[in-house]
């Protein structure tokens, strides 16, 4: 039988076979000859001492034939003359759903209001070139959602509602390196993500399932009874009516229209308290330094991250996304608004790190919108972004402060090289943020400079806003059925209704809900 072990090895150490082999040889007492091959199960960083150490667990192969781990496959039939089930959304929450749909015998017909990933490259660059965004195909909306172009973290600490490994090994299936099944914290990186999205819809297809691009959700019909169908739309086409009892919708947390649809359609939604703040971005090398005790971390370590989170009066203030080795990327939806998210490629080899850096927004902060109802949160969040696309004085420029200066109230005379591609103007982050967001931010970052030594600097730049940390509108679902606690055929999904945060919680809650409107329509006559 494999033995199972834990080692510790400097990172030079751990990247070499041969020498892992003899820290198991040394652990267990064996000749080297006798180590027939060894598979590492779960690996992560120790820095908490001057010495960073590489930790293992790992299964060892001793005088037996050493079996190379296999990744388990999903079994994708054709379900072309299946029943069809229609999903609003090519997120993550979309994609997996209708992979789980294809297991189940069922027929995926997904609805994406924005492009594929290769056509939606030029409305990126047009966006980053010429600040000019397409609000139908953005950083945000578009084949594999805002995951696709958004750093492709994978970590997440929602196991409990469905398997991450299983939602791992599908990465691998479709293309992923097979080392974000043993990484503590795994990475595809925002360059490798398109190739692996595509694979994923190419199956989908090949099964005889549907992907409709640029095609809108407009309309939901319904009666006493539930959805009794959808309107969708085609460019500037005419609606075209799709009779229907029943709709998975993951459109993500930035489809305000949908929103706005729902709650026109007399479908109850919640407003939902959110976090809004800003960016941060230093160079790679003083958070390597801080984190590793060296800023030359070397060939064997990766660029280091950091999450940080502090409790201002009643208001969390935390580090959100961070992307190490990444760029500060303009994710507005919608002319006259600048929104900032972050993305790292694989090798998270930029020069710079950026955080979000937000606060965490109550329900008394909004109630100036409550005219609005369950949409206050949303008026709340789309003020921020507008401010900011003002102070930053249009074309997607963003608003800027450096940090002391931000702490000082002090104008910054010069702001530091920054990877923003629209550019950066001066301001002051309070002309943009509300007090009660300025106030604990401030707090925030002066004790986050205490608890990472060298984080408080001017050579940090603040870089406004970071407004899309999730969904500001709950749309509620009975917590078995997942279905509409009053639309019946309506299946709430995800980062947009408010039960996921991230790639992998929308995947694994895309999954579930396949499995709910399964369970669903074979109640149906």
């Amino acid at each position: 039988m494999p033995k199972l072990l834990e080692i510790a090895l400097r990172p030079e150490e751990a990247a070499s076979d041969k020498t892992i082999k003899k820290y198991i040889s040394d652990k267990l007492s064996v000749p080297v000859d006798d180590i027939s091959g060894f598979h590492i199960l779960k690996r992560s960083i120790d820095a908490r001492s001057r010495q960073v150490k590489i930790r293992m667990h790992l299964t060892a192969f001793i005088k037996e034939k050493y079996v190379e781990p296999v990744v388990p496959q999903r079994k994708l039939d054709n379900v072309s003359s299946g029943r069809e089930i229609y999903i609003a959304g090519c997120g993550p929450a979309g994609l997996f759903a209708a992979i789980r749909l294809i297991e189940l015998g069922l027929k995926p017909v997904i609805i994406e209001r924005g492009k594929d990933v290769k056509s939606r490259r030029r409305d990126l660059a047009a966006i980053n070139k010429d600040g000019i965004v397409n609000p139908e195909s953005n950083y945000c909306f578009g084949e594999g959602g805002a995951g696709t172009y958004s750093d492709g973290k994978l970590y997440t600490r929602s196991g409990k509602r469905g398997s991450i490994d299983k939602i791992l090994q599908t990465f691998v299936q479709f293309g992923a390196d097979p080392s974000i099944l043993c990484d503590a914290h795994p990475h595809i990186g925002t360059n490798k993500l398109p190739n692996i999205i595509t694979a994923i819809r190419e199956a989908i297809l090949q099964c005889g399932g549907e992907i409709q691009f640029e095609t809108k959700l407009t309309g939901i019909t319904t009666n006493k009874s539930g959805i009794t169908g959808i309107y969708i739309t085609r460019g500037t086409d005419e609606p075209i009516y799709i009779k229907c009892n029943h709709l998975l919708l993951a459109t993500g947390h930035s489809a305000r229209d949908i929103f706005q649809l729902l709650h026109q359609n007399n479908i109850y939604i919640e407003a939902k308290p959110l976090a809004i703040g800003v960016r941060i971005e230093h160079q790679q090398k003083i958070i390597d330094s801080i984190q590793y005790h060296n800023e030359n971390r070397g060939e064997f370590l990766p660029p280091a991250s950091y999450s940080l989170v502090h409790q201002s009066g009643n208001r969390g203030v935390y580090s959100f996304c961070m992307c190490p080795g990444g760029i500060i990327a303009p994710a507005a939806t919608n002319e006259g608004e600048v929104v900032v998210n972050g993305w790292s490629p694989s090798k998270r080899n930029n020069p710079f790190a950026n955080s979000g850096i937000v606060v965490s927004i109550q329900e008394t902060d909004y109630k100036k919108y409550a005219s609005s109802g369950p949409l206050a949160a949303m008026k709340y969040q789309e003020e921020a972004e507008q401010k900011a696309y003002k102070s930053g004085g249009g074309n997607l420029r963003a608003p800027a402060q450096r940090m002391i200066d931000f702490i000082d109230k002090k104008t910054s005379s010069s702001l530091p090289v920054c990877s923003y591609h629209p550019g950066l103007t001066s301001v002051q982050l309070d002309d943009v943020l509300t007090p009660e967001i300025s106030s604990a931010l401030r707090e925030g970052l002066a004790a986050f400079g205490k608890k990472m030594k060298g984080y408080y600097t001017n050579e940090a730049v603040l870089v406004g806003v970071e407004s899309r940390t999730s969904s500001p509108v709950r749309i509620p679902r009975d917590p078995e059925l997942l279905m509409h606690t009053g639309t019946g055929g309506l299946f709430p999904c995800a980062e947009g209704a408010g039960y996921a945060g991230g790639i992998v919680s929308a995947a694994i809650d895309g999954e579930r809900c396949a499995e709910a409107i399964s369970s669903y329509v074979t109640t149906l006559k």
